[in-house]
């Protein structure tokens, strides 16, 4: 039977950080290459993906051709086989698993298995294959948040040598890391690159505008406030804002409305609730981006120059119970009791943010762009946000500061959902799942499957014309990550030692709060001890056996907590005044900022 070498070009895709020449005959040398009729087979359906499903791009048609014809060929040795993979459940993952599996196939030959689960059952599966060594999984879509995890426990594949060394056959020319967003969330303490970003969203200030406009509602909002009814700056505008629709407005066009929009069901998703920057946003930690040094956003110290986490107690150093976080905790309670609709303390994360479609909530401090998709959807799904056009009521912004942040500290929470490899997936079938990796977030696929789960990952699609055309249909989500302040919203950084043993803490004592069975000051203080306790048994085992790379935590030995409180930065004293003055912005002046 002859064989057929697809016609190569002399030039590289846009981007390709090697020659497309180059890598073909890398593949060929392993024996990847296709007879006639098999490399016409799928050609046929790239070119079909590519002119249907696969528009708009942010490369040419011509490009996305020789990008699929790579995946074509590096495939060859891998054809037939079956592979599982896992994600979390959002828009864009289930389009992956819908449409981009079956495009994967019939261009590769390769049949992908991609199951979705609730975020804390794929953190599960992570950590059961670590523990084990079972091979549950060929990839994972897993949170950068885990990032401090893999670059310490080396279950992980470490994606920088895998590229250049085992994996160098079966990676794209194409993928191009400097064109994504945030690459740097995937990356260890020494730059090394761990996960590849698959998706990724932040959580922002969203309000409703069309009432934010109404000349009456401003006027009556001067007058009992003394400022503009606008974006707020800082939590204690926040506050008053949530006070005013909640008690003086209270209804809009017969809707009975609330001020405020939040979740507080006792379960996993209620600990990333907080995790995901609340202590920071409220001013706990240190400056510095992409995470405050020596103190982040969870309040666990680790000093400048070492990697060794030192505490999470203020007693050690840290912050989890220091007065900001306290503060933080407390408000979060609050505002869900006082101005959140009645049925809020029993939602989940899954429930609470596809509510602010009914239309009954004028604002939220912390809102998941991932969510952005169930916003823009028409009136006759349901949604009475958008206008009988479809255009947005609502827009989104920069989430607000309290009393102890300071200038040059993280803004909020970035979610970098990353593809992971880890060790004990046998090597083929890792092969073959990296192919898939690489496919989903490719340029050929990218640009499409944003405008469907609208989680940009590259500058090349957000940046891209298509996206320019849709951006006032978008809320502000368009120039939020065309500006360069997107890089003030980061995830988890390497602080953090062991994500799973550690994130699961956190709901139980928050939780505490919301059933009326801790105050503030209690959960946290339970709570920083208990991290110092996992911590410390992190500790003894590195130090047993080198569990942990040598970067494992090294407790600061308990002090006073004035000595602590004496030194610059984190952990800060109690303020005297915890509600300054509020302070709002016109939102046209914020998207000027961000452009």
């Amino acid at each position: 039977m002859t064989q057929e070498t697809p016609q190569q070009s002399a030039t590289p895709v846009a981007g390709g950080r090697l020659g497309q020449r180059s890598r073909w005959l890398a593949a060929f040398a392993t024996g990847a290459v296709l007879t006639a009729g098999a490399y016409g087979q799928y050609k046929e359906a790239a070119e079909m993906w590519v002119n249907n499903e696969f528009q708009p791009s942010a490369i040419t048609v011509a490009e996305q051709m020789e990008e699929m014809e790579w995946f074509i060929q590096a495939s060859a040795p891998y054809r037939g086989m079956e592979i599982n993979v896992l994600s979390e459940t959002i828009p864009t993952h289930e389009y992956e698993s819908e449409v981009l599996t079956t495009a994967f196939e019939e261009i590769t030959g390769i049949t992908v298995n991609h199951q979705l689960l609730g975020e804390g059952e794929v953190v599960q599966a992570v950590q059961t294959q670590m523990q084990t060594g079972r091979n549950l999984y060929d990839a994972y879509v897993n949170d950068a948040d885990l990032i401090g995890t893999h670059s310490r426990l080396q279950n992980a594949v470490n994606l920088t040598e895998w590229m250049a060394g085992e994996g160098s056959e079966v990676t794209s020319p194409t993928l191009d890391l400097d064109d994504f967003l945030m690459p740097e969330a995937g990356q260890g303490p020494n730059g090394d690159q761990w996960q590849l970003p698959d998706q990724q969203f932040a959580n922002l200030y969203w309000f409703r505008k069309d009432w934010f406009d109404r000349e009456d509602l401003q006027q009556q909002f001067q007058d009992k406030y003394g400022y503009e009814l606008g974006v707020p700056l800082n939590w204690s505008a926040y506050e008053d804002i949530a006070e005013f629709f909640t008690e003086d407005v209270q209804n809009i066009d017969g809707t009975r409305i609330y001020g405020h929009m939040d979740y507080g069901k006792r379960a996993p998703d209620l600990g990333w609730r907080m995790t995901d920057a609340w202590l920071s946003m409220a001013g706990a930690g240190d400056k510095g981006l992409p995470n405050g040094r020596p103190v982040d956003e969870w309040g666990v110290r680790m000093e400048a120059g070492t990697n060794n986490p030192q505490g999470a107690s203020v007693s050690r150093g840290g912050a989890t119970n220091g007065p900001a976080a306290v503060f933080a905790i407390r408000k979060w309670d609050e505002w869900l009791r006082n101005y959140a609709p009645p049925e809020a303390a029993s939602y989940d994360f899954y429930q609470s943010l596809p509510a602010l479609a009914t239309g009954n909530v004028a604002q939220q401090i912390f809102w998941y762009t991932a969510f952005t998709a169930n916003m823009v959807a028409p009136q006759s799904e349901g949604n009475n946000t958008v206008d009988a056009d479809g255009m947005p009521l609502w827009r989104m912004a920069p989430s607000p500061a309290g009393p102890y942040w300071e200038e040059g500290m993280k803004v909020g929470y970035q979610d970098v959902g990353s593809w992971l490899l880890l060790n004990s997936t046998p090597m083929d079938r890792r092969k073959a799942a990296w192919l898939y990796a690489q496919f989903v977030t490719s340029k050929t696929v990218d640009t499409k499957k944003s405008h469907v789960g609208l989680t940009f990952i590259r500058k090349s699609t957000v940046n891209g014309p298509s996206f320019t055309e849709r951006a006032p249909r978008l809320g502000g989500l368009v120039e939020f990550y065309r500006s360069p302040e997107m890089k003030k919203w980061t995830d988890t950084g390497v602080n953090v030692p062991d994500y799973p043993k550690m994130a699961q803490l956190w709901w139980q004592y928050i939780g505490n709060v919301n059933a009326g069975n801790m105050d503030a000051q209690e959960a946290m203080d339970r709570l920083a001890e208990e991290l110092d306790v996992v911590m410390a048994r992190m500790e003894a085992a590195d130090k047993a056996g080198n569990v942990y790379n040598g970067w494992g935590p090294r407790l600061n030995e308990p002090r006073d907590p004035d000595y602590w409180f004496n030194q610059p930065g984190a952990p800060k004293p109690k303020l005297a005044n915890e509600k300054p003055q509020g302070r709002t912005m016109a939102y046209e002046e914020i998207i000027q900022q961000w452009q």
